[in-house]
C-alpha cells in the first residue's frame, strides 16, 4: 500500500508540476520525499516509546508496522524544500505544488493500515459499518470504528480542495504559500478530530501524541497564512 500510495502521489505531483511549468522530475521529488517521510515516521514512532526502543532497538527500527504521521510530514517537508532549493525554487511554491499529492499519498496509505489491522482503528461502536480485526497485527474481536476509512475519505476531499485552489494560485489570485498553510490546517484538524475515536493512549492534557502534533501543524498553518502578502485585486492592479 505504501507503493500504491507513492504511485498515486506521483501521478498527482507530475500533473501539478506540469500545470505550474516547474521543471522538476516528479519521480525524483517523490523518491526523496517518500524516503524521508517513511524514515521520519518510523523514527518519530520509535522515539515515542524510548523504553521499548532501548530494550529492542533493532526490532523496533526494522519492524514493518508503526509509522507516525507527524514525523513523516516533518521529514518529508525538509526533503522537499531541499529538492526545491537545489532546483532554484523557494520553499513555499515548492510545497504548494506538493500539497495535493501529499494528501493523496496519506489517504491511500491509510488503507494499508486498515488491511493490516495495525491498531489504527477506533474505539468500539455499534454503527452498522463497524469492523473487527481478529487477525490484525493488533487484533481485536470488538466491533470498532474503521478510522482509516474515515481518514481516507477526508484526505481525498483535502486533495481535491487543494488541487482546485492550485488553479487560483497559478492565476495569481492567491499568494504562494496559501495552499501550504491550508494543507497544514486541514490535515492537522482532520487528524486531531479522528484521534477522539481512536485507541491511541492519552499522554498530554487528555490528548494523544498525534493530537499535540496536530495542534502544532494547525499553528504552523495559521502562522504561514497570517504572514502572506495578499495579491492585489485585478481592478486595483490595473490602475
Amino acid at each position: 500500500m505504501l507503493c500504491l500510495a507513492g504511485f498515486c502521489a506521483f501521478l498527482v505531483l507530475q500533473a501539478d508540476l506540469r500545470r505550474r511549468s516547474i521543471k522538476l522530475d516528479a519521480a525524483e521529488v517523490l523518491v526523496y520525499g517518500a524516503a524521508a517521510g517513511i524514515a521520519g515516521s518510523k523514527l518519530w514512532h520509535v522515539l515515542e516509546t524510548p523504553r521499548q526502543l532501548l530494550a529492542n532497538p533493532i526490532g523496533l527500527l526494522f519492524d514493518r508496522t508503526g509509522f507516525a504521521w507527524f514525523g513523516g510530514l516533518l521529514a518529508g517537508i525538509i526533503a522537499l524544500i531541499a529538492v526545491g532549493w537545489r532546483a532554484g525554487l523557494k520553499p513555499l511554491p515548492m510545497l504548494d505544488a506538493c500539497a495535493p499529492a501529499a494528501a493523496i499519498g496519506y489517504g491511500v496509505g491509510r488503507i494499508g493500515c486498515l488491511l493490516s489491522g495495525d491498531g489504527d482503528y477506533g474505539i468500539p461502536t455499534l454503527l452498522p459499518w463497524a469492523m473487527s480485526f481478529p487477525h490484525g497485527t493488533v487484533p481485536t474481536l470488538q466491533h470498532v470504528h474503521p478510522t482509516p476509512i474515515y481518514e481516507f475519505a477526508v484526505a481525498m476531499f483535502i486533495a481535491w480542495y487543494l488541487w482546485r485552489r492550485g488553479m487560483k494560485n497559478i492565476r495569481g489570485l492567491i499568494p504562494a504559500g496559501q495552499i501550504t498553510g491550508e494543507y497544514f490546517i486541514l490535515s492537522g484538524t482532520a487528524r486531531f478530530l479522528v484521534e477522539f475515536i481512536r485507541i491511541n493512549p492519552r499522554i498530554f492534557w487528555g490528548m494523544s501524541n498525534a493530537q499535540v502534533a496536530s495542534l502544532a501543524s494547525i499553528a504552523v498553518g495559521v502562522v504561514i497564512l497570517a504572514s502572506l502578502r495578499r495579491p492585489l485585486q485585478p481592478a486595483l492592479a490595473s490602475e
